[in-house]
């Protein structure tokens, strides 16, 4: 009976000074004033909600225009490219980093001239393309101001059959190491369309920018292991030099229509030509696209735009393979291929860009003239600029923006039947 009546004195002592601890905590709570009115640049010494605290562990700066890894997206039209007056025959996408040689810039990308614009993988043939990137290749432009461009022509030609590419050459992205240039690109076998994409990763190399381009023909990142997320496509190679090493941060489409998703891998190599082994925390990036990637500060910062839970982010990795969010933004470039000073510098301290090159899909709105073009993009992601109008808050949009953004004729149809049993 003793030890029961102090075993609950006990426990009633604990309830006592847990509830004063509580009261206590309350009462400082209380005590502790409003928020200040000029937002701290450090994180203050009070008990704040997810929300504020969020913006002082999560991101760089609690404002935005003090954020190096936060910049809005301008928009020029280049010069010096034809499109057959967009009739959809002549479509140009997918560029590639922009690399500075002997005091020009130049750019590889996808060209596509066919007689028709794509038809779908129904009605295709040898002739006419699938899709906006079949039958396609490799060319590049080179520029000395990054406004008006000279094409040069063919960099990578679509090899005999059955020769890796064989369908097409697409996506590429090059790489400079000890004194040779490599461009890595997606192989098609087939058609687009007709089994999913599936494309391996393929490289060809030269001793100059201008080639002539020498193709590897073998395969440098093979598709996963049958039931791995990466089974079936290695889509948008992207290398950087990091540590001594060749690193190539990949995208993958896993999952089955209509609930496909789309993430980033990444794969390691001593030698461009491989092998290549991929990271085990793959996939790295949870979202994007054909996500572009730059050294900033030790790390590596990345444009993740379009698909998945965090795309309009720009992120970063410390290690080069824990990524985490930056800052949000919006209008981000599509197939963002910036100017990387450093890309193959293996550089500890990576500056950042403030230019690139990107494209705008299906310009005309037309599906029976589809083609895409090639744009600037100028941002402020940069350790060397402090560009105020790049870190404005907000994009202001004129009306007819929004607009376009119409309800379809289905969900019209959906809203008038709803209001049919409302009245009623």
């Amino acid at each position: 009976m003793y030890r029961l009546f102090l075993s609950s004195a006990i426990v009633g002592l604990l309830i006592c000074m847990f509830s004063c601890q509580s009261k206590k905590q309350e009462s400082e709570a209380k005590d502790q004033g409003g928020f200040p009115f000029i937002l701290p640049d450090e994180k203050p010494d009070r008990e704040m909600s997810a929300a504020m605290e969020r913006i002082y562990t999560d991101y760089e700066a609690p404002q935005p225009h003090h954020n190096e890894l936060f910049s809005q997206f301008k928009y020029t039209e280049l010069k010096g490219f034809d499109y057959n007056n967009y009739d959809g025959t002549i479509s140009r996408r997918d560029p590639s980093k922009i690399l500075l040689h002997k005091g020009k810039y130049y750019v590889w990308y996808t060209y596509r001239n066919t007689p028709t614009p794509p038809q779908g993988a129904d009605k295709c043939n040898d002739t006419i393309p699938s899709a906006d990137w079949d039958l396609a290749e490799i060319w590049y432009a080179t520029s000395t101001d990054g406004f008006n461009w000279e094409e040069q022509g063919v960099a990578i030609n679509r090899p005999e059959k059955p020769l890796v590419g064989w369908r097409a050459v697409t996506t590429t992205d090059i790489l400079e190491w000890k004194g040779k240039y490599y461009l890595y690109y997606q192989g098609f076998m087939q058609a687009s369309g007709k089994r999913g994409d599936d494309c391996p990763v393929a490289v060809s190399y030269a001793d100059s920018p201008d080639g002539p381009w020498t193709p590897y023909n073998k395969v440098v990142i093979a598709n996963g292991a049958e039931g791995e997320w990466d089974q079936y496509s290695i889509h948008d190679p992207y290398p950087l030099v990091h540590n001594g090493k060749i690193y190539i941060y990949y995208k993958s489409d896993f999952g089955e229509r209509p609930d496909l998703v789309r993430m980033q891998g990444l794969a390691i190599a001593d030698n461009p030509l491989g092998p290549f082994k991929k990271h085990p925390l793959n996939p790295v990036i949870t979202s994007g696209h054909e996500t572009s990637l730059f050294p900033f500060r030790e790390g590596v910062a990345a444009l993740v735009y379009k698909d998945g839970p965090e795309h309009n982010t720009i992120q970063y990795a410390k290690d080069w393979v824990n990524f985490e969010i930056a800052s949000i933004t919006e209008l981000m470039p599509y197939a963002a291929a910036p100017y990387v000073a450093d890309a193959f510098t293996d550089t500890k301290d990576g500056r950042g860009i403030t230019w690139g090159t990107a494209h705008f899909i299906n310009v005309t709105g037309k599906r029976d003239k589809f083609c895409s073009k090639l744009v600037r993009f100028d941002c402020d992601l940069s350790q060397d600029i402090n560009d105020p109008e790049m870190k404005q808050h907000r994009v202001k949009h004129k009306p007819d923006v929004y607009f376009r953004q119409r309800l379809s004729a289905k969900q019209l149809s959906r809203i008038e039947q709803e209001n049919e049993k409302r009245i009623k």
